[in-house]
């Protein structure tokens, strides 16, 4: 049987470890008995419908094997998502065009709930149209909500950035607080589940670590009795350090805070639920109050990258190429948990429609029965997924980020409009 291309894209928000996957998904598909090229879309499935695939016969090796410590999308990513079937017939026909134009058999997306959403359907669609394509799925999201898999590949490190930060802020607070800052806010993302902000959780080593009090998106907000746990946490330390989720919601169902807007993939935008909590306490409470808001630094962290994050994603891109291998389509790969003490793991897979547009929140079981923290099984659950430390190498103090040159084959169709 002769050998056929590949395509490896990227989707959604980025993570410290997504290039890790592709770095696996690469170097497999380079020793694969069934694959030709491997090529990449450029800004994700973008690229694949503008016919903007990169070549990476033109890279060097050192920069490709510098996958593995990259943060953010080497390869660029996007929010696009391709609707029903018959809705958006003409993308998917056009995806096939241009596969068809490259000898394109295998497709490997790498991203999260939507994106799988994409690979179910591309992969029903090249069936339904007798075009031989195998869509494979490629685990990918800092909020840990995709449902089947143990965790998803960037969560481990999202989560070890923000305890990191967490506790040498609250450090900084209980250094402080005597005649400045008395309660400090970190919001962190996570739209539905509390995943990301349960995580900081983990740098509460006795009460007088903060979090003291985290606000997570499953636990409804309420405004009296959130101000009595600082009340009562800063008559007893003399501070507070408070975690909110930016998907933390009244118990009406309303975000604490909305932008107003949506993004590609039709989801509110949010931000700005600490900067609510910091009005709340500043008018309610008369205490002097401090924020801060990771955002796009906590999913490109590279440098505080957990080292068990960055070998599972690259694992789960070697796994991708493996079920191509087995002939498998419409599926994705998976993280099997086999034991905790000590932990191991090993890899899966599930057919991606399991996936698409499915959430997974935090289990009560990983919630205090307060509300206000975490239990000690989400601390069995999450501390292993932050062990070691995998630093990128570094040039003049700062960590060294090569760019891929990202040249494109030449465009065989017509330009895409």
């Amino acid at each position: 049987m002769p050998k056929k291309n590949a395509v490896y894209a990227q989707s959604g928000g980025v993570t410290a470890v997504i290039n890790a996957s592709a770095y696996g998904c690469i170097e497999a598909a380079r020793i694969s008995a069934v694959i030709d090229d491997i090529y990449c879309g450029a800004d994700g499935i973008n690229g694949v419908l503008e016919e903007r695939l990169i070549d990476l016969r033109g890279e060097s090796p050192e920069h490709l094997a510098a996958l593995r410590h990259l943060p953010a999308g080497a390869f660029g990513s996007c929010r696009r998502k391709l609707k029903d079937l018959k809705g958006d017939r003409a993308h998917f026909q056009r995806i096939l065009d241009v596969f068809a134009a490259h000898d394109v058999r295998y497709f490997f997306y790498n991203g999260g709930n939507d994106s799988m959403d994409t690979v179910a359907k591309l992969h029903q669609f090249a069936g339904d149209h007798g075009y031989d394509l195998q869509v494979i799925g490629i685990p990918k999201t800092i909020d840990n909500d995709l449902p089947v898999t143990d965790n998803s590949p960037g969560f481990g490190s999202v989560a070890k950035y923000n305890s990191v930060s967490m506790l040498e802020g609250s450090r900084d607070m209980e250094s402080m607080h005597r005649d400045s800052t008395k309660v400090f806010v970190l919001e962190t993302m996570g739209r539905h589940a509390g995943w990301i902000a349960a995580s900081t959780g983990l740098a509460s080593r006795d009460d007088r670590d903060g979090p003291h009090v985290i606000l997570l998106p499953e636990v409804p907000f309420d405004k009296a009795d959130f101000l009595q746990a600082v009340e009562r946490v800063v008559s007893r330390h003399g501070y507070c350090a408070v975690t909110v989720s930016e998907g933390t919601k009244d118990r009406e169902g309303r975000f604490l805070s909305e932008s107003g807007g949506k993004d590609a993939f039709g989801h509110v935008q949010l931000g700005g639920a600490g900067q609510v909590v910091q009005d709340l306490v500043k008018q309610e409470l008369k205490l002097k109050v401090h924020g801060a808001v990771l955002d796009y630094c906590q999913r490109s962290g590279r440098h505080l990258a957990s080292a068990v994050d960055a070998e599972q994603a690259q694992a789960c891109g070697r796994k991708a190429v493996a079920l191509a291998e087995e002939g498998m389509s419409g599926v994705m790969a998976t993280i099997q948990r086999d034991g905790d003490d000590p932990y191991r793991w090993s890899l899966g897979h599930t057919d991606a429609s399991n996936i698409a547009n499915k959430e997974k929140t935090l289990p009560a079981e990983y919630i205090r029965e307060d509300g206000y923290h975490i239990t000690d099984g989400f601390r069995r659950y999450c501390l292993p997924l932050i062990q070691g430390e995998e630093y990128p190498p570094y040039h003049d103090g700062l960590p060294h980020y090569p760019r891929l040159k990202r040249e494109l084959l030449p465009a065989k169709l017509p330009t895409y409009e």
